[in-house]
């Protein structure tokens, strides 16, 4: 076997790639990793190559081992990347000294793929709020979401994978729902057509590879559900580890509202006598739940009580009904699988809650379409992630911000890594390529007065002016709330009227429209909230100014975080550092991190919550970010912006996203019939509001069906005035 320095050497010159010291540093650690049967957490800056640092050496074990390695990210964008970019590139470079290809493949859940049975029949019409046919009647109806499903049948015909990812064009969720089933709705090897399911084809493939990719959730229920997905395996790698605790967090969280008991009990219908029974406890739910207000819930009342032990009794009833009375194939019905996956969720959820268990967190929202929705997460999954996820093989847990405050102790604490009975474990910082005090400058706007609950003072808005006009534009504008980021995009609109900067707001139509156009035009200005902070790649002179507006404490009332940080202070802990300053300090990080994404990147992050220097939680959030040039110099922060607008290149052109291809085959993909032009190429906006297709697509059925504007608008919870426009701008009225 060639060693791992011949190996690294021969894959960076088949990406036309460097070597770069934190690249191979990685590398070396992660083999060390391996080879010792220990854990290892590397945070590697942007630019350092780390997926090239993981994959080498991944590949190098499962090649010598015979034994598979699973890559696992929290993003699809990471996931297209790695299969359809760094694995192939590596595969081709690397086979002449390994002998052979390496071989991987990306898999995912279930409701990614076509199902067989369901084509052929053997599930009903999804009675679900939304859906407006099934395919029992699909080839009948003219709508447009008919057409569509019609479309999917077609492709399916002559689809090798039964992948949506290989649907093009591609099809509604609302479509893909009627041809699709969940994990839970499966018939598993009970079903009919089991020997040509696509997902049991993807999952054997998937057996004799060398490297799977696949993401965290999928890779969490693997572990805690046990429901054997993934291919035995000794390695394990997680990138994106900074999102791990969430993902997983998500994974595990249960909700129950009247609404998804109604719908359970549809589903049952007259397969279930007692299934009534639970239309009434959704009504009893419905009636405790209505007017409570939004929150956590630190006790269960006797009413709500009540009413979750009607939902659990009747569910159990129903539940008994519905157990197929015969075994094996011939005693499958897709319709009962559906009543008892739905029913079953709404048994377990009622139950889980009304066990209290010690670190469940429960509690209220109120959804503007679904009403009450009661939620139930762990507070804390640490021991979960260490017993399930640590357990009997190596992980490595990469990101580009694991390291907060200076130490890789917070993140480790939220993993498992920490306390008794952890696990051992290695922290590494490659560090990056980048020359962080030369191009790039921290400025915290020391002056202004602290942020307060009532939204941007007059001050910070005069600051935010200021460092526009110097950087003539070029600004993405990271905002604590859509609310904060709506705001200021209003009051830089007017300030800006007569200039030639415009200014963007996430929501106003798809991010990656407005990304690109952030990217395409110097005095364009982006304003947004959470995904803009972690999810934006705009190297070039079109993004030299970075805005954080304030610092991203998770808000008061946020039931997780208020849970974790009472239970850490009555542990005697600091419960503000440990939750809200360790979520904050990632934050500040990941959006920092959105400046310098190449070595020719220039730039200043401006802070403008003078609490970056003043409060006593300062020094650990400054440490966190990359080490830029600090300073709270007002006049020498503007002077450098004018002077990189001066000097600033043209943009770099931008390129669209496009899906994946399939990883372990170059045969051409079937191609669904050309639907035609769309009405529409893109979400508008119409009379403020930002239409999005899947709204569109609402109206146009609701125009079909003859529904009267008045119950349309009711519907889309809109103006009739909004919505009277949008369907003329569609050509439907």
């Amino acid at each position: 076997m060639p060693s791992l320095d011949d190996l690294l050497t021969a894959a960076v010159a088949g990406v036309g790639g460097s070597t770069r010291e934190g690249q191979v540093a990685m590398a070396h650690a992660v083999a060390a990793a391996v080879e010792e049967q220990t854990h290892l957490l590397v945070q590697a800056g942007t630019g350092t190559g780390k997926s090239l640092a993981y994959l080498v050496p991944a590949i190098e074990h499962a090649m010598r081992t015979g034994e598979t390695a699973i890559v696992a990210t929290a993003t699809l964008a990471l996931q297209g990347q790695i299969v359809a970019r760094d694995l192939p590139r590596l595969a081709s470079s690397l086979e002449p000294l390994l002998g052979r290809k390496p071989t991987f493949a990306l898999v995912k859940g279930r409701a990614n793929y076509v199902c067989a049975h369901k084509l052929e029949g053997g599930f009903p019409d999804d009675p679900d709020e939304g859906a407006l046919l099934g395919v029992g009647s699909v080839d009948a109806a003219a709508s447009r979401l008919g057409k569509e499903v019609v479309r999917v049948r077609e492709w399916a015909k002559d689809t090798d994978t039964g992948e949506r990812e290989d649907l093009t064009p591609g099809v509604s969720d609302r479509a893909w729902r009627q041809v699709s089933v969940s994990a839970h709705e499966c018939l598993g090897s009970r079903c009919p057509v089991f020997d040509d399911c696509f997902v049991e084809k993807a999952r054997r493939e998937a057996t004799q590879v060398d490297v799977v990719v696949t993401n965290h959730a999928f890779m969490a229920i693997d572990a805690f559900e046990g429901r054997v997905m993934l291919p035995e395996h000794d390695l394990l790698v997680i990138d994106e580890g900074h999102e791990l605790v969430s993902r997983v967090t998500s994974t595990i969280t249960d909700e129950i509202s009247p609404g998804m008991i109604r719908t359970a009990a549809r589903k049952a219908g007259r397969q279930a006598d007692s299934s009534s029974t639970m239309e009434e406890a959704a009504d009893l739910l419905d009636g405790v739940l209505e007017g409570a207000p939004e929150g956590r819930l630190t006790g269960i009342p006797e009413t709500l009580a009540m009413a979750l032990g009607r939902v659990r009794d009747t569910a159990r009833a129903v539940l008994s009904e519905l157990k197929p009375e015969g075994k094996g194939k011939d005693g499958v019905d897709g319709t009962r699988q559906v009543a008892l996956a739905a029913v079953e969720e709404m048994f377990d959820n009622a139950s889980r809650i009304l066990e209290a268990r010690d670190l469940d967190v429960v509690w209220l929202a109120h959804d503007q379409r679904r009403g009450p929705v009661l939620r139930v997460a762990p507070m804390s999954v640490a021991l979960l992630v260490r017993d399930k996820i640590f357990d009997e093989r190596t992980v490595v847990v990469t990101s580009a911000t694991l390291e907060l405050g200076g130490s890789f102790d917070a993140v480790a604490g939220t993993i498992g890594l920490r306390g008794e009975g952890a696990p051992e474990w290695t922290g590494l910082d490659v560090g990056s390529p980048f020359d962080y005090p030369q191009q790039g400058i921290a400025y915290v706007a020391a002056h202004l007065p602290p942020p307060g609950r009532d939204g941007a003072s007059p001050q910070s808005f005069d600051e935010m002016e200021a460092l526009i006009r110097a950087a003539g534009g070029r600004t993405l504008g990271l905002f604590s709330s859509m609310r904060a980021a709506q705001a200021a995009a209003e009051e830089m609109r007017s300030r800006f009227a007569d200039s030639e900067i415009t200014f963007l707001c996430q929501g106003e139509d798809l991010t990656g429209a407005l990304v690109r156009q952030f990217s395409a035009e110097p005095t364009v200005c982006l304003f947004g909230t959470l995904s803009l902070w972690q999810g934006v790649d705009v190297p070039g002179s079109t993004c030299q100014l970075v805005l954080i507006d304030r610092i991203p404490f998770p808000r008061p009332d946020d039931p997780l975080a208020s849970a974790r940080t009472q239970a850490i202070q009555e542990r005697g802990g600091n419960g503000f550092m440990a939750v809200s300053a360790t979520h904050a300090a990632l934050l500040l990080a990941q959006g920092a991190g959105r400046l310098i994404r190449r070595g020719d990147d220039r730039g200043v992050v401006a802070f403008l919550d003078s609490r970056m220097m003043s409060a006593r939680y300062a020094g650990f959030l400054q440490r966190s970010l990359p080490p830029f040039w600090p300073t709270t110099d007002r006049n020498l922060v503007l002077g450098a912006l004018r002077r990189l607008d001066q000097d600033a290149p043209p943009p770099h052109e931008t390129t669209s996203t496009t899906s994946a291809p399939s990883a372990t085959s170059a045969t051409t993909r079937p191609v669904a019939p050309d639907p035609g032009p769309a009405p529409s190429v893109r979400t508008a906006v119409t009379k403020g509001h930002a239409w999005t297709p899947e709204q569109d697509e609402e109206l146009r059925d609701g125009f079909e069906s003859e529904i009267p504007l008045d119950e349309l608008a009711d519907h889309l919870e809109l103006d009739v005035e909004v919505v009277a426009a949008r369907a003329s701008a569609l050509g439907l009225s």
